[in-house]
């Protein structure tokens, strides 16, 4: 480039190499490219105002820079920093880390032997032993068995579809509740899931899976969602939601081996729990009510296990 004469009137900019005569029949100055001195163009910059021809155009915000303004941008514009994080990692990691614990927990009954295959049972005694649901040991005092059993799955088509609940309608929900109250509805509603199970199921039957906690997700977002169904999106995961719990409902009493009553005793506490999750009444008390509210459903199942336990030795 000629920088010996610069052109006046052209801020920060540097002039044609040689300078085109004027058109004397129109008038009118013919431009060359600043870097291209034999290419006619009637194209400027953007940024500094030099004319360009094609070859040095670049797209911009508006209109065309030459190279030397585009490189510029480019290298004063702020850099996208692309982060890799593991999906623990992530904020909002409640479900990761429940599908993490159960597939973990499936993983080790199939070391032992107590989970089966594809959809048959493995050994009910090494279930027993590693924390699965019997009443009778229950009664004896066993009371931690409510809340292991949540944790241990049958075969892998139990697993397969309670983590794939999970996993679809897990992050949903927690990003509508929050973290702290998502796993408090799953853990109080899949307790309450187990205590429903102690209390109506056969005191022989051995139980185990997280369905439970998973109606209890279903029943709080059903709750969420009904609060604001005069929104067109609540109302359509309203209906899907019913959809599904009848699917669930209607596959639990037509097939055998399902626990029908820690199904709806998990969705029934769900849509309690949910209610209670949001607040309710003036915006002041809705903590309080949130705390005395789970507490009062923990109690509750806490009433139901006492009275069980005591018709149990009767």
């Amino acid at each position: 480039m000629n920088r010996d004469d610069p052109k006046e009137g052209i801020p920060g900019g540097d002039p044609p190499d040689q300078e085109q005569p004027p058109d004397r029949t129109s008038g009118l100055t013919i431009e060359t490219c600043y870097r291209h001195p034999r290419v006619v163009t009637g194209v400027h910059c953007t940024r500094c105002g030099r004319p360009i021809c094609t070859d040095c155009m670049h797209p911009a915000p508006v209109g065309y820079q030459c190279p030397e303004c585009f490189g510029q941008a480019k290298r004063s514009a702020p850099r996208r920093r692309i982060r890799v994080q593991f999906i623990l990692g992530r904020p909002g990691s409640i479900p990761s880390l429940l599908l993490v614990v159960n597939i973990a927990l499936f993983v080790v009954e199939l070391a032992v032997g107590a989970a089966g295959g594809v959809a048959t049972g493995g050994s009910q005694l090494k279930l027993f032993n590693l924390g699965a649901l019997y009443p009778l040991a229950v009664a004896h005092g066993q009371y931690w068995r409510l809340f292991t059993a949540m944790f241990l799955h049958a075969n892998f088509l139990h697993i397969l579809f309670n983590m794939y609940a999970l996993y679809l309608f897990g992050y949903l929900i927690e990003n509508a509740l929050g973290s702290a109250r998502f796993i408090a509805v799953y853990l109080v509603g899949g307790l309450l899931a187990m205590v429903t199970s102690y209390v109506f199921s056969d005191p022989q039957a051995v139980g185990v899976g997280a369905s439970g906690a998973i109606f209890a997700l279903l029943g709080a977002w059903v709750a969420y969602n009904f609060r604001r169904r005069s929104n067109i999106q609540a109302a359509l995961q309203l209906r899907w939601a019913f959809f599904l719990i009848a699917l669930n409902l209607f596959l639990g009493f037509t097939i055998a081996n399902i626990d029908n009553f820690a199904h709806v005793g998990g969705l029934v506490s769900g849509v309690v729990l949910g209610t209670l999750a949001e607040g309710v009444g003036p915006r002041s008390t809705r903590r309080l009510v949130q705390v005395v509210g789970f507490g009062a459903m923990v109690a509750v199942g806490v009433a139901m296990t006492i009275a069980r336990t005591a018709a149990l030795k009767s």
